[in-house]
């Protein structure tokens, strides 16, 4: 392969200057050996199953599949790897219990990549969404070891540069055992590019398969004509906005309720401090507060979010009114509950691309915006019953990805 032949003599020139900048820029030095496919200690005692996310959204999109696959397939080594230090992170915190090992994917050079191969043994790799490794392809196809990408999409903005480069991608597709994707959109696009249309096809999107669960939840008790509003994981200067809009509308809805629940238990106490100023009844989830003496609770407990959405009219979406990038709003929508979320959403992006299409979810841009779109939900009924038939909608539109991927791994090793 010509490409792999080239590369190795770059990566040969470059390393040597790679490895000084790296003593400089902690960003590029970061795991610098594992991506080397150094360091990485003694080969895996059995066959693994490997899974890429780049990073933190496609770590988290991974998240039930993971757990999922560990359930189904005992036997085999789960490997989770991804390519940057959040992205790492996140594996972490949210799947360090699952994962037999986790590190960083290898640089595409062979050396690497044949450095990894002898460390993890890997039975099969699924890359999330659209990774394009030559190398990567190149090297699997010839040590047949299957290839997946799921919850495989691209952006229009993508698609243009890639179709434009599709003489050097098609080889690469052609290499991918195979290629599962969202949408028929994502799904056209790829074939388009190079992609074998017989392994090619649609399965969903994996961020929508979550599980409701309401076992042992006890709802915070409220009169029978109160309508909860969830302000969920929000960041400092998210809250001053949620609770000047909640004034702005309970001056013609004296009915309304607001959930405020702090991303971060350290901010808790400024939080609550906060809701005190507004002159209205304030509580605490933790004094087993409730609505019917109050106005405003603060959910200062762990773990309870997700069900509280089970109990609002509609919920903001947190960490979207600055430039963490929001949280994820498929927590409310499993409860058919819209949503409203500020314009920062880039770790939920493809999430947001697919539920503003419907009623199911809002992107304001600021605080007045924040109120007409509570306003119209709380006021508008024939409006709040179709965003609420959206969210419905989507999930059945959505859902079964997980399932798809499981069967194709079931297929790949016989069981």
């Amino acid at each position: 392969m010509i490409y792999s032949f080239i590369s190795t003599i770059l990566f040969l020139i470059i390393l040597p200057f790679w490895f000084i900048i790296s003593r400089f820029n902690n960003k590029l030095g970061y795991a610098f050996l594992e991506k080397l496919g150094l360091n990485l200690g003694k080969p895996l005692d059995k066959k693994s199953i490997v899974f890429y996310g780049v990073s933190v959204g496609e770590v988290l999109a991974l998240q039930n599949l993971i757990t999922k696959t560990k359930e189904q397939f005992p036997d085999f080594n789960i490997v989770i790897t991804t390519g940057t230090k959040t992205g790492q992170e996140m594996a972490n915190k949210k799947l360090g219990e699952i994962a037999d090992y986790i590190t960083y994917f290898p640089f595409d050079f062979p050396f690497c990549i044949k450095n990894f191969f002898k460390k993890v043994n890997p039975e099969v790799i699924i890359v999330a969404e659209t990774e394009l490794w030559p190398n990567i392809a190149y090297c699997a196809k010839k040590q047949n070891i299957p290839l997946y990408i799921v919850n495989g999409r691209m952006s229009d903005r993508t698609y243009g540069s890639y179709k434009k480069l599709s003489f050097f991608f098609k080889p690469i597709l052609k290499k991918y055992t195979k290629i599962l994707t969202q949408s028929e959109s994502d799904n056209n696009k790829l074939i388009s590019i190079g992609a074998n249309p017989k392994t090619t096809q649609v399965m969903g999107n994996l961020k929508f398969d979550i599980n409701v669960n309401l076992d042992n939840f006890s709802p915070i008790e409220k009169n029978n004509d109160d309508k909860i509003i969830i302000a969920g994981s929000t960041h400092s200067g998210e809250d001053e906005i949620i609770l000047d809009a909640f004034q702005e509308i309970y001056k013609s809805n004296s009915n309304i309720k607001l959930l405020i629940a702090p991303r971060h238990p350290e901010r808790n106490d400024a939080v609550f401090n906060l809701c005190l100023k507004t002159g209205l009844k304030v509580g605490k989830r933790s004094n087993e507060d409730n609505f019917m003496n109050n106005d405003i609770i603060l959910l200062d407990t762990l773990g309870e979010l997700s069900k509280m959405y089970s109990i609002c009219e509609f919920a903001f979406i947190g960490g979207s009114f600055n430039k963490t990038g929001g949280h994820n709003p498929l927590e409310a929508n499993i409860f058919n509950k819209p949503v409203i979320s500020g314009p920062s959403t880039n770790n939920f992006k493809d999430i947001y691309a697919i539920i503003t299409r419907t009623n199911a979810g809002v992107i304001v841009k600021n605080k007045e915006e924040l109120i007409n779109q509570m306003n119209k939900l709380l006021n508008n009924k024939e409006y709040y019953n179709k965003a609420c038939e959206d969210c419905e909608l989507v999930f059945k539109q959505n859902q079964g990805a997980l399932d798809v991927v499981i069967r194709e791994l079931k297929e790949l090793v016989n069981i």
